[in-house]
C-alpha cells in the first residue's frame, strides 16, 4: 500500500448533505470531505451568509491550515461558484490552491443570469443576496494574475440550467489545462455513482501529477 496521503476532495453545494454516499464510490487513495455552506446541512441551525467576504472568512480558516499533500475542490450547482471564489482567493493570498478545481450543474460565472440564479435556487432572500454576491466577486480581474489550475467541468445532458455547451464556457476562467465530462442525469446527477468515480479518477491522476519531483533546470 501506498505511504502517499489520500487526496482530499472538498465538496461544495448550496443545500443539503448531498455527498454522503462518495466515500463508497471515490476510490482508493482519495477522501471526500464535504463542506457545508452556513445555513445548510449539517450546520442548518447557523445564520447564511450573505455576502461574498462572509464566505470566505467562514470558510477559508478550514482549508488554509497545515496539510499534506495536494487537495481537489468540487462545487455542485451553487456551490461551482463557491469553489471558483475559493480558488481565487487562495490564489490572491499567494497561499497553496487546489491541485484541480472541479464543477458541475452550473453555469460559468459570465452566463449567470439572475433569471437562471431563480430556477436554481430555493426562492430564499439570502441565497440569492449571496449567490449575486458571489457572482460579482468573481467577475472581477485578480490583482495576482489569472488563475493557471486545472479546471474539470462536468455536465449533463438532462441538465437544462448548464448543459454541456454552456459548461464548456468555464474554459475562459483558468490559464490552466481545461477538461469537459459529461455524466448522465439531470441536475441532481450528484446524487449518482458515476460523478463521484469521475473525481475519484481525476483526484488519482491529479494526485499523482503534483507529487512528481520538479525539473531541474
Amino acid at each position: 500500500m501506498s505511504d502517499e496521503p489520500p487526496v482530499r476532495l472538498y465538496c461544495f453545494a448550496h443545500s443539503g448533505e448531498t455527498f454522503d454516499h462518495w466515500a463508497a464510490n471515490v476510490g482508493a487513495g482519495v477522501e471526500p470531505v464535504q463542506v457545508p455552506l452556513p445555513g445548510h446541512g449539517r450546520r442548518r441551525s447557523e445564520p447564511r451568509v450573505r455576502t461574498h467576504e462572509a464566505l470566505l472568512a467562514d470558510l477559508l480558516p478550514g482549508l488554509t491550515g497545515p496539510r499534506r499533500g495536494p487537495f481537489v475542490l468540487y462545487g455542485h450547482g451553487l456551490g461551482a461558484m463557491v469553489a471558483l471564489a475559493v480558488t481565487r482567493a487562495l490564489h490572491e493570498a499567494g497561499l497553496p490552491g487546489p491541485a484541480l478545481l472541479a464543477v458541475g450543474a452550473w453555469p460559468p460565472p459570465h452566463k449567470d443570469e439572475d433569471i437562471w440564479l431563480r430556477t436554481a435556487l430555493p426562492v430564499l432572500h439570502t441565497d440569492l443576496v449571496l449567490a449575486r454576491s458571489v457572482q460579482e466577486a468573481v467577475r472581477e480581474p485578480l490583482t495576482a494574475g489569472p488563475l493557471a489550475t486545472a479546471l474539470l467541468a462536468v455536465a449533463s445532458e438532462g441538465n437544462a440550467l448548464a448543459p454541456p455547451a454552456i459548461a464548456d464556457g468555464w474554459r475562459r476562467w483558468t490559464e490552466g489545462p481545461t477538461w469537459l465530462r459529461t455524466v448522465p442525469g439531470r441536475h441532481f446527477f450528484v446524487r449518482g455513482r458515476e460523478l463521484p468515480r469521475l473525481l475519484g479518477r481525476a483526484c488519482r491522476i491529479t494526485g499523482r501529477l503534483a507529487r512528481r519531483p520538479a525539473p531541474v533546470v
